[in-house]
């Protein structure tokens, strides 16, 4: 088939669906939160699952909650796609929903013009992507892939206390189908930019190569509670003064170091948190990432390094733990390439580009050729209630997954 002769998107179908998913967990400013498995996940998850059912799909939930939904057409192992429902507390409409509610819409416009890929088609959604809940992100996929053993996945407890396991069984997504699931054929993704690379250099679509490095990490500074008007300064054993002096040590690490590296202290938790108190200690999350493992490495090393420094020179105890750590991930160069070919047909706004956030599809791309397709969101914004994409991207993006899926399902070998 030629592009012209493909179907389009029914747009105004997609921006529906997308905009009733976003009144669950619905908060002030036009954002969403639904933090994964409490009952607005649960419920986003049931109105996405009816969708599924209406258009005849197999679905399926695993044992650590991701469901799958198959369109059984054609032969062979299915041409995978979709993201994840689940939100951060202040998040918008469209990170993750929209890679899931586009695959449902691709599936139903195949359908309705009476196209027939030649293999099999399913869309997923999986469980704790964002990881603000329960660590690491991407949880739900990288079980999936066998990343993760089952048992200590349902283990996590999460920031309020709830373990994953229990969680699961409470909503009723304590499926039975085993992991690591079926491997696709392929998997490619759509998703909102989250940053501001497309929108300032004029592109529409982003052939994503690939995904940076991410090392998230939980530091814990003991000190000394007392007195804030009667100590001294040069007798205080401060972790509020330590954590703050980490996430300036941090900016300026990334400014050193400058291309992909970034770094983020993103919660900082002070006890006893009281105006005239020193803190008896500090609990912070650190966010380090890079596109290049090496560097990544060396940053790690130095941020290890400063904290030694910092607790001899400020007499604390400091202690850290790994919450997540994943290594940069190169996506398929025969499927980056479809995508950027097909984005061509449609627009010639077309860029490679890697990814600064996590996602699923950098699970997959263990176990099936994998890529992702990028829509800009405007201004940057993401993680946020304003963030924002206009519905001729989304339809472009939707659009173009349509023709890819179909493509890989006419594909039978891949380079390495």
């Amino acid at each position: 088939m030629t592009v012209s002769t493909y179907p389009r998107i029914n747009a105004d179908r997609l921006m529906r669906k997308i905009m009733d998913l976003a009144s669950i967990g619905a908060i002030e400013g036009g954002g969403c939160a639904r933090l994964a498995l409490t009952d607005d996940d649960a419920a986003g998850r049931d109105l996405v699952v009816a969708w599924m059912n209406e258009l005849g799909l197999t679905v399926t939930t695993d044992v650590i909650g991701n469901v799958i939904g198959t369109w059984h057409i054609g032969t062979g192992a299915s041409v995978m796609t979709g993201s994840h429902i689940d939100t951060v507390r202040t998040g918008g409409k469209y990170d993750g929903n929209l890679g899931v509610l586009a695959g449902l819409e691709v599936i139903q416009t195949l359908q309705e013009n009476g196209i027939e890929p030649e293999r099999p088609i399913s869309v997923g959604f999986f469980t704790n992507e964002e990881g603000s809940r329960f660590a690491p992100d991407m949880l739900g996929s990288l079980v999936y892939v066998g990343g993760l053993p089952v048992e200590e996945a349902l283990d996590i407890v999460g920031i309020d206390g709830a373990r994953v396991g229990d969680e699961l069984e409470r909503i009723g997504y304590n499926g039975a189908t085993p992991c690591p699931g079926f491997a696709p054929h392929s998997f490619v993704e759509l998703h909102i930019e989250q940053g501001p690379v497309l929108e300032q250099t004029n592109m529409i679509i982003g052939a994503v190569t690939g995904v940076q490095g991410i090392s998230w990490q939980e530091v814990t500074v003991l000190g000394q509670s007392n007195h804030a008007g009667t100590t001294p300064m040069n007798m205080r054993k401060d972790p509020g003064y330590v954590a703050a002096a980490i996430a300036v040590f941090l900016r300026g690490l990334a400014t050193r170091y400058g291309g992909h590296q970034v770094c983020t202290v993103g919660k900082i938790d002070l006890f006893p948190n009281l105006i005239n108190v020193i803190p008896a200690k500090a609990v912070l999350t650190v966010d380090i990432r890079n596109t290049d493992e090496q560097i990544l490495r060396q940053a790690e090393k130095e941020f290890a390094e400063y904290l030694i420094e910092i607790s001899h020179s400020e007499d604390v105890v400091v202690s850290t733990r790994y919450l997540a750590r994943f290594e940069p991930v190169e996506f398929n160069a025969d499927v980056v390439d479809l995508i950027s070919s097909v984005a061509k047909t449609h627009t010639q706004s077309v860029v490679h580009m890697p990814s600064g956030a996590g996602h699923d599809a950098q699970m997959f791309a263990r176990v099936c050729p994998s890529a992702m397709i990028f829509v800009p969101s405007v201004e940057g914004v993401s993680h946020n209630p304003s963030e924002f994409t206009s519905a001729e991207d989304i339809a472009l993006g939707t659009n173009i997954l349509l023709q890819v899926l179909c493509e890989l399902a006419a594909t039978k070998e891949f380079s390495q």
